[in-house]
């Protein structure tokens, strides 16, 4: 990859890191509800799902899964459900005092790696990133050696950044009324993105 490439790769990779999405909506949660420190887990979680992507992707694995309509559909219409589910769920515990340090890192772990997994947002990310900026004469390890170490670098400084936006935000807002409102908001983050997700879904199915 030449330099003018791996420019270009990393200014679309910041740009599509630090656009708000799910992943965006879970750390600033997390940060909120368990401080910086223990929120780190999540970001773990998603660097673990970046990795991930990125290898499959290297392995045509991704483009495998647009090329089935049916197999895509149906991890499309999970994720809107799964969104759905935890946004519905933190609008209606948004009242409730946070109930700080209660939840695992394993549990923190876990929860983020499921919400990063099904994000239709990545799945499209990691697609135009391998058709625009892989070389189609260059052997794709080769490559990856530059890929990889780029777009970890820069997911882990924006969804540390949103990690550190949310334990500021909770040190300011716990127990006010700013914080029942600003997690009902990013809750209803989670919905809007689930529901644009199914619709989607629904419209290629007609």
């Amino acid at each position: 990859m030449t330099l003018h490439a791996w420019t270009i790769f990393a200014l679309f990779w910041v740009v599509f890191v630090t656009t708000p999405g799910p992943n965006a909506v879970n750390c600033i949660q997390n940060g909120m509800s368990f401080g910086f420190r223990r929120s780190l887990w999540g970001v773990l979680a998603i660097l673990t799902q970046a990795t991930a992507f990125l290898v499959l992707s290297a392995l045509g694995v991704t483009a495998l899964l647009t090329a089935s309509p049916s197999a895509f559909m149906v991890a499309k219409l999970a994720g809107a459900a799964f969104l759905i589910w935890l946004g519905v769920r933190g609008w209606l515990n948004a009242g409730r005092p946070i109930a700080t340090g209660t939840r695992s890192g394993a549990g923190i772990y876990w929860r983020a790696l499921g919400i990063a997994t099904i994000n239709a947002k990545s799945v499209a990310g990691y697609l135009a990133a391998f058709s625009q900026f892989v070389q189609p004469g260059v052997p794709i390890w080769d490559q990856m050696w530059v890929i990889m170490p780029t777009a970890l670098t820069i997911t882990a400084a924006s969804y540390t950044g949103y990690t550190a936006l949310g334990a500021g935000l909770g040190r300011l807002a716990l127990g006010t009324v700013m914080n029942l409102w600003f997690r009902r908001i990013m809750s209803l983050g989670f919905i809007i993105y689930g529901v644009a997700l199914g619709s989607l879904s629904g419209s290629a199915r007609t």
